[in-house]
């Protein structure tokens, strides 16, 4: 179950700072409240509110100042509400223009309190729905595949999905963990909330604990991966490339489920689910003393395994249609049947990168290509299993040739060479050489050379 959205609301009058928090806790919302800026600061930087309700005129730093000091701090994305009861359109222009949310006037009337509350958290709902659309660029949490392999990983995430327990999800690299991840947090009852990714393995490792804890420098406080993901699903791909240094912090912050900012003093609370995955054999890492065997016991409540694209070849013509036509339809890529043969090819090919090795390969014969189908001697051509065949009829003596016979040779060699790579389709050909086709007939009959060239390889 969601929890209630927190509210915090900054005024410097007693009077009003209960009367809001009485009339939101009876519409079951959670409230805090500080009474000036730097009483504000230290609720945001101890737990991140959903809402801010912030009154205007406040003594020492007021409203449109403590605005401004939020609206320059990176990640504090937070909506905001102004309140006043001195207000002008110009004051409600500039709260606007520094990130404000809306303006409301005093004396607050309920019933407009409770409308722009409900508003502001439902857009703030929407912008994040929003974020995390324009970051799924592919089809990330889709698993693709009948085999028994599939369905038995399918079960296992349903079984597990709904519970709260952390997954540590093993695997070889391509194989679809970061999938496995996502579909975890799709079907969890985590699902309306952030799910939030970062790769171990490409920071550098004095970067990482500021990327996963935050960082406090000069007030400016940059919340970290943790409180991104506050409420929602934390994903820490390849984790067992950590050092040993922070493998010990991050224990420490998931045993006690509090952490403190890089630079900062104030303890920060967290609400997060933790998926993790690895391409090594951790239980080996600490055998070897290379991996916390603390920190994998925790992490490694219900282990997870996504078999490699070798063991479960029967789902690959499925694999290949669903990218087909996800790219066809999304990247708008022209569409290519892919033949039985080269079907064939593709599973018997070993595929040491898996399932990200196939979709690039499938992404590759869509843009490099033309034809309508795609062909066994293309596949075989893009995994290296087939050389380009020979430029026949184009020797070095050519150089010592008359010009019009030494670009009677090179034309015959070009033209053949693509006529076999194209399997004898004089359409590619003629899209491939940028000739019109009755041109490129007159052509191939003047040179000599059979159009029907390459059909029987």
């Amino acid at each position: 179950m969601t929890p209630a959205p927190n509210i915090l609301v900054v005024d410097d009058e007693p009077d009003i700072r209960r009367l809001v928090q009485e009339i939101l806790e009876d519409e079951n919302y959670q409230v805090t409240t500080a009474a000036d800026a730097g009483e504000a600061n230290r609720v945001r930087q101890s737990h991140r509110p959903d809402l801010v309700l912030l009154d205007i005129w406040m003594p020492d730093t007021d409203g449109i100042t403590l605005l401004k000091e939020w609206a320059g701090n990176e990640g504090q994305e937070i909506p905001v509400v102004m309140m006043s009861g001195h207000g002008s359109v110009e004051t409600a222009v500039e709260a606007i223009r520094y990130g404000a949310y809306d303006f409301i006037e005093k004396p607050l009337s309920t019933a407009k309190l409770l409308v722009t509350v409900e508003r502001a958290l439902q857009n703030d709902k929407l912008r994040k729905e929003n974020q995390r659309l324009r970051q799924r660029l592919e089809p990330v949490a889709t698993l693709v595949g009948k085999s028994e392999a599939m369905q038995r990983l399918r079960e296992q995430i349903e079984r597990t999905a709904v519970t709260d327990s952390w997954v540590l999800i093993t695997g070889e690299p391509g194989a679809g963990k970061g999938v496995v991840a996502r579909c975890l947090h799709h079907h969890s009852p985590r699902a309306e909330a952030q799910f939030v990714d970062i790769s171990l393995a490409a920071i550098p490792p004095q970067n990482i604990a500021v990327q996963l804890f935050g960082a406090e420098e000069g007030g400016v406080v940059r919340p970290g991966r943790f409180e991104q993901a506050a409420g929602g699903t934390l994903f820490l791909d390849e984790v067992g490339d950590l050092d040993l240094n922070i493998q010990a912090k991050l224990l420490s912050a998931l045993e006690e489920g509090k952490f403190v900012r890089v630079g900062g003093t104030q303890t920060v609370e967290m609400d997060v689910r933790i998926l993790a995955a690895t391409n090594q054999d951790l239980a080996r890492a600490v055998a070897e003393g290379r991996f916390r065997e603390d920190l994998y016991y925790r992490l490694n409540v219900v282990p997870l395994h996504v078999p490699p694209l070798r063991e479960h070849r029967e789902d690959i013509p499925e694999i290949v249609n669903f990218y087909l036509n996800w790219m066809v339809e999304k990247e708008r890529l022209p569409y290519r049947k892919f033949s039985m043969a080269a079907l064939n090819v593709l599973r018997h090919h070993s595929w040491p990168g898996n399932v990200r090795e196939l979709k690039n390969l499938v992404q590759r014969l869509l843009i490099l290509n033309r034809g309508e189908e795609v062909t066994r001697e293309e596949v075989e051509l893009a995994l290296g299993q087939r050389k380009p065949p020979p430029a026949e009829g184009f020797p070095p003596g050519s150089f010592d040739l008359p010009l019009r016979e030494a670009r009677d040779r090179f034309e015959r060699a070009y033209l053949e060479y693509h006529l076999r790579r194209t399997g004898g389709n004089v359409t590619e050909l003629a899209q491939v050489s940028g000739m019109e086709r009755t041109h490129l007939y007159r052509k191939l009959k003047g040179l000599g050379i059979n159009p029907k060239l390459g059909k029987a390889d």
